[in-house]
């Protein structure tokens, strides 16, 4: 009996550093690809044409691509809403700023770009897997959930640019700003 404890724990070890191993040279490339803003939203572009070309060659799998979208879209709130949100946050003071008198305080956002990509490209891999598994093929008329995802997105997009309108944020910089002085 303690021989066969013995067998698991000797295969157990190997695959518990192999593990280890690639998490670890994972999170090195992971951290390496970090300022490569433009490659990295290249490659997120590859892999969603990559997911869109399975998808049409198929002709299926449109609740995992519906489940996506909803997804993508969630992530998209997230990274264009504050961090601290001034509807919830009227209490604790910290706030943007609504008038030009008040102090300066740069956007910070609910989810980091890096985040939002790193989220993006994973959920584009997972629904490619998805689609090697006929039990994610529900047959459903595709057309009213596109129509249906639409409507979300346009709802939802307004009401982020109706809070963005009402607490005068804007969650792009395009660098530093430069003002020009006449002489």
């Amino acid at each position: 009996m303690e021989g066969a404890g013995g067998d698991t724990a000797s295969t157990v070890a190997p695959l518990a550093k192999w593990r280890k191993d690639f998490s670890r040279a994972f999170q090195y490339y992971l951290d390496r690809s970090t300022p490569h803003t433009v490659q990295r939203w290249l490659g997120t572009l590859v892999a969603a044409a990559i997911y869109m070309l399975r998808v049409y060659c198929v002709q299926g799998f449109y609740i995992v691509s519906y489940g996506l979208g909803i997804y993508i879209l969630n992530l998209l709130i997230g990274f264009l809403s504050p961090k601290v949100d001034p509807e919830l946050e009227v209490l604790d003071g910290a706030s943007l700023p609504t008038k030009e008198s008040d102090e300066f305080r740069p956007f910070i956002r609910r989810l980091p770009e890096f985040k939002f990509w790193y989220s993006i490209t994973k959920a584009f891999c997972v629904a490619f897997l998805m689609t090697f598994f006929s039990v994610f093929d529900v047959p459903v008329f595709w057309p009213i959930l596109l129509c249906y995802w639409i409507v979300l997105f346009i709802l939802t997009m307004k009401r982020q640019i109706m809070h963005m309108i009402k607490y005068k944020y804007i969650p792009f910089s395009f660098g530093k700003q430069v003002r020009s002085w006449k002489v």
